[in-house]
């Protein structure tokens, strides 16, 4: 399975939403709040392309997009080839 990183905050529904799906399908993944890490914030936006909401996603160096776009691939059947590699 590739790695997954997920970057979060708290209080963020959609990051809970995101990261529900993930354990439904019983992905491990990696989880950077960057609440108040702004250097990882920084890592972030530069690993997203300027991307600054949260949550952003990457699976292994492919980066997703927030959790409505990983619910898109969930829904046309391509979220568990991209994970398997």
């Amino acid at each position: 399975m590739q790695p997954v990183t997920i970057y979060t905050t708290q209080m963020c529904g959609f990051c809970h939403a995101a990261k529900r799906l993930l354990t439904s399908k019983g992905v491990e993944f990696t989880e950077i709040d960057v609440a108040m890490n702004p250097d990882k914030r920084q890592e972030m936006m530069a690993r997203a392309n300027g991307g600054y909401t949260v949550p952003q996603i990457f699976i292994a160096e492919a980066h997703v997009g927030g959790c409505d776009d990983l619910y898109d691939l969930e829904r046309v059947g391509k979220l568990d080839s991209m994970l398997a590699g």
